[in-house]
């Protein structure tokens, strides 16, 4: 930690958690970790909890990016029939872990619930697969799982795009593509704490070194590993760091929420407001003493339920379709949540 910097404490209902993750895996993640992250990484949701749900997974290889095989799995309801919203998952890991069934046990309700097809993408990691290998493989997911809608039961129409952390990064980069190419046509974009910024220039990057589940060090090395020796330099595409962009119009609505006390938090209430400066729908969360992934490490915090339940909400609208339409004016539909802690729940 920068010690003359001041910054933003921890929700304390955080707090035990927290330590106990330090002791796993230390603030100052380095390359030569890597190994370490990728075996503590499992996956987080089994067949046993998919089936104890009321799903059913299936594994299929799909042409990733230049043609190579990638795996993605899909997850209906046993009972699903016609077609429905579809789900595009894209995992967090910090470019460098995590695989497909990262991240996945709070949004298992959504599929029950709304009847949804989830498509979840192992797309390659870097430092093995750098950029464009991640956002490229996830847009060819995005593609393939709109040519193959019907086949799929998902309505090409209601496609939600939904990742954490790198996930969300990413997320947002294959919606860039997808406008730029015109692509498919996404519903959403629900991102998660999302790493956006390679350019490691904020306040909030400043404060949280050598603390937290992802400081400073840790996030030149996930962008070091994507972007190599052209991290921090004019090379680097909007696709990879999204924050890059100097035009969001045209994209689709959007949720992002981070905490406090993390180093994202200002890079993604900068790509919040960037969104409604190009006169894009963007709901944005802030929660007060909110680490980085703080709903997953501890998902019976006052804080993380508050969060989940924010996100669920938005999910629901967007998969009945009831966002409203592109280009109405929504620059001021700011939500810098009430600053839910623990301590204000008491």
């Amino acid at each position: 930690m920068s010690d003359h910097l001041p910054r933003p404490p921890f929700d304390p209902s955080l707090e035990p958690m927290l330590a106990a993750l330090a002791e796993q895996l230390p603030p100052g993640i380095t390359e030569a970790m890597i190994p370490i992250m990728r075996e503590g990484s499992p996956a987080d949701v089994t067949d046993e909890t998919i089936a104890a749900h009321g799903l059913v997974r299936r594994d299929l290889t799909i042409d990733g990016f230049k043609g190579a095989p990638i795996v993605v799995s899909t997850i209906a309801r046993a009972d699903h029939t016609g077609t429905g919203a579809g789900i595009l998952h894209t995992h967090a890991g910090g470019m460098v872990a995590g695989n497909r069934m990262t991240g996945l046990s709070a949004m298992l309700p959504w599929i029950v619930t709304h009847d949804a097809v989830m498509v979840t993408v192992e797309y390659r990691l870097a430092p093995e697969f750098p950029d464009p290998y991640p956002v490229e493989d996830c847009y060819a997911a995005l593609v393939w799982m709109a040519k193959d809608a019907a086949d799929l039961g998902i309505d090409a129409n209601r496609i939600l795009i939904v990742g954490a952390s790198a996930g969300a990064g990413i997320a947002a980069g294959t919606a860039l593509l997808a406008r730029d190419r015109n692509g498919p046509r996404l519903n959403g974009q629900l991102l998660i704490g999302p790493m956006l910024d390679d350019r490691d220039q904020t306040m909030s990057t400043q404060q949280y070194v050598g603390i937290g589940p992802w400081d400073r060090v840790s996030n030149r090395m996930g962008w070091t590993a994507l972007l190599g020796e052209r991290r921090g330099t004019d090379t680097v595409s909007i696709y990879a760091a999204p924050a890059r962009a100097v035009d969001l119009a045209g994209l689709p609505p959007a949720f992002i929420d981070c905490g406090s006390a993390e180093v994202f938090r200002d890079e993604d209430i900068a790509y919040a407001s960037a969104l409604w400066a190009a006169g894009v729908q963007a709901e944005l969360h802030v929660w007060a003493g909110g680490s980085h992934g703080f709903d997953f490490v501890a998902p019976e915090a006052a804080v993380s339920k508050a969060a989940v339940a924010a996100r669920d909400a938005w999910v629901a609208r967007h998969l009945r379709g009831e966002q409203l339409p592109p280009g109405a004016d929504t620059a001021h539909t700011l939500v810098v949540e009430r600053l839910v802690s623990a301590s204000a729940a008491d």
